[in-house]
């Protein structure tokens, strides 16, 4: 068989009803990429009313992994979590049944059919043939299924043929091939027990295009390129939708794509240093289109001493997919000034980033995320050639902090502390082992979960009240850089002298730092420092802003209060401010910057002695 299936088993031995519980099966592939639950595209979590069946697929060119779960009736992370909302009353006993279903190819035909086998449900055939326009048949086709205006399947035929069985019904099909275009759409309706033909005469075969991306004095830029308008097909190993410059060849990218119009949006910096650009192509078969692209840098931060590096970044262990090779291309591409990367629980990419850093001469941050289920915590950076010596699925917070501290790490980052296994969370819940350690140094903005951004701030402002020096850090948690962007929230440091990976853990350790999801800073009085007010004579505090997009508002808070709000109504791409600071005001300062497209800045303190 290729299925088995899978019985879960819930209940509940106490005394009160468990309400409003969301139960069920995951499918969280390591690398391929992920169908939705057909119908619920889109749809990152919530009610599954508009499901068109109850499968979701991780797949790629040569594997399919199907799990069919037909209790669900929500969704989370994006169909990766297949759930049932319900009440498991005091004795009550459920069963969730699902079926796992493995493919030796990404053809989704089997699944198809096993839902129908399953589900008895009433079923007719389709088949036919798919060529180019020039009458040569497409060596391994795809046939694309559409119910309702939704993508529903597809089935992957080899030598110009496919067939595929489907429930009985309405649906549109269309053909395509790997950087293929695609074929006139065509309605079919599906008899019970009936056979039809569709076949497909007018693809198209794959162009390039060779873009050379470089800044306003011909340096080579590192940029990430996105299919902004123009074919993205669904079934993603036929096409990718975002492409980076090449390691070995800085500003170079060379693009197969299917022929047609397209509209890609080409950046450098991710939004920080210069605005990305728009250029458009027409792709034709067999033909090579070359393309020159010039960014212009508007601010450069490192002239000052200020480096940025994303500080939670998975490459390919785990749940995650990045070979780092791609993820170096798009940290690259983002602007950052150093390399990380923090794995769950294991070093072993630690080598392979070391050299790269060394060929692009740039620094890397090796790090780890240790991962127990009550939170999760990177330290860095580490000493080369370290392993994992301890089990976190059993270790305590004292010796998570210890096996952070024997790996060589200078600062222990609490990532995203109030997600429900975050550390501050777990603390409150009271189901982190050992309690409350004040052993960590860093506290993380987290850019999968902007809304818990005050919830951070707010801790991080009590910790300063109260004296201590807890300092702000921040990661973008990506692990699959075609679908995430690297570096969308960052961690300025200002580094005195060469920059390091130590150099730079010891300017975020000492406060001398600020996270951004945008905006960038310059303050006239280091942050982490103390500046000293005499009696009877305020202090001005002065900063200098910058935003490609235009800067909005400043807010300046001491204390955990907003002391004065300073507008800029005409959108200034960069200017200088000052805050008078009163004696007796707060033990310490902060800045919180907006700009016009809404991104924020939260500094580090300045300390009022």
């Amino acid at each position: 068989s290729d299925h088995i299936e899978i019985r879960t088993t819930m209940h509940n031995g106490g005394d009160s009803a468990l309400p409003d519980l969301l139960s069920g099966l995951t499918l969280w592939p390591k690398g391929g990429f992920y169908f939705a639950v057909p119908g619920l595209a889109g749809v990152t979590h919530g009610k599954a009313d508009g499901a068109l069946a109850d499968r979701a697929v991780a797949y790629d060119a040569d594997w399919t992994i199907a799990l069919h779960a037909p209790y669900l009736d929500h969704v989370g992370d994006g169909s990766r979590d297949l759930f049932l909302l319900h009440t498991l009353a005091p004795g009550e006993t459920r069963a969730f049944d699902g079926w796992l279903q493995v493919g030796s190819s990404g053809d989704l035909a089997p699944v198809v059919r096993a839902e129908i086998d399953r589900k008895h449900l009433p079923a007719g055939e389709v088949r036919g043939a798919v060529a180019s326009r020039d009458g040569k048949p497409v060596a391994e086709p795809v046939v694309v299924v559409e119910k309702q205006g939704k993508p529903y399947a597809w089935s992957q035929g080899h030598a110009g043929r496919y067939d595929l069985t489907l429930p009985a019904g309405d649906y549109v099909l269309y053909a395509t091939a790997k950087n293929h275009s695609q074929s006139k759409r065509t309605s079919i309706h599906i008899k019970a027990g009936a056979s039809a033909t569709r076949s497909f005469h007018d693809l198209e075969g794959p162009g390039r295009a060779q873009l050379t991306v470089k800044d306003a004095s011909g340096v080579p830029l590192d940029a990430r390129i996105v299919i902004k308008k123009g074919q993205q097909p669904l079934v993603e190993f036929l096409g990718r939708k975002t492409f980076f410059t090449e390691l070995d060849s800085p500003g170079v990218a060379d693009l197969a794509l299917a022929p047609g119009p397209y509209v890609l949006a080409v950046s450098s910096g991710g939004g920080f240093f210069s605005r990305s650009q728009t250029i458009t192509l027409a792709i034709k078969p067999n033909t090579t289109l070359p393309a020159q692209i010039v960014l212009t840098r508007l601010f450069d931060p490192r002239r000052n001493g200020w480096f940025a590096a994303d500080l939670h970044h998975h490459a390919d262990q785990a749940e995650a997919v990045t070979p780092p090779a791609d993820l170096a291309r798009s940290q690259l591409a983002a602007g950052l000034d150093l390399l990380f990367v923090s794995d769950h629980d294991t070093t072993v990419n630690h080598a392979a980033l070391q050299a790269i850093a060394a060929r692009r001469g740039v620094p890397f941050i090796p790090s780890l995320e240790l991962s127990p289920s009550w939170g999760h915590f990177n330290a860095y950076p580490l000493t080369p050639g370290q392993k994992l010596a301890i089990d976190t699925s059993t270790a305590t917070v004292d010796q998570i902090f210890k096996e952070a501290r024997r790996q060589g790490a200078l600062v222990i980052q609490a990532n995203h502390p109030y997600i429900p296994y975050g550390y501050f969370a777990s603390v409150a819940a009271g189901v982190a082992p050992g309690g409350f350690n004040p052993g960590f140094d860093l506290v993380e903005i987290n850019a999968t979960v902007p809304d818990d951004d005050v919830k951070v701030l707010r801790k991080v402002w009590d910790f300063w009240n109260s004296g201590h020096h807890y300092f702000l850090t921040a990661g973008t948690d990506t692990h699959d850089v075609w679908n995430e962007e690297s570096g969308r929230v960052r961690a300025f440091a200002h580094v005195e002298g060469k920059l390091t990976a130590l150099s730079y853990a010891e300017a975020l350790r000492d406060g001398h730092g600020y996270v951004s999801h945008g905006p960038l800073l310059t303050p006239d009085t280091m942050f982490g420092t103390t500046v000293h007010i005499q009696p009877g004579q305020p202090v001005a505090l002065g900063f200098g802003l910058q935003s490609t997009m235009g800067l909005k508002q400043a807010q300046l808070v001491c204390g955990g209060t907003v002391l004065e709000t300073r507008s800029f109504p005409d959108g200034p791409l960069a200017t200088h401010t000052e805050f008078d600071v009163h004696p007796g005001t707060a033990r310490w300062c902060s800045l919180d910057v907006e700009d016009r497209r809404g991104r924020r800045a939260y500094s580090d303190p300045v300390w009022i002695g």
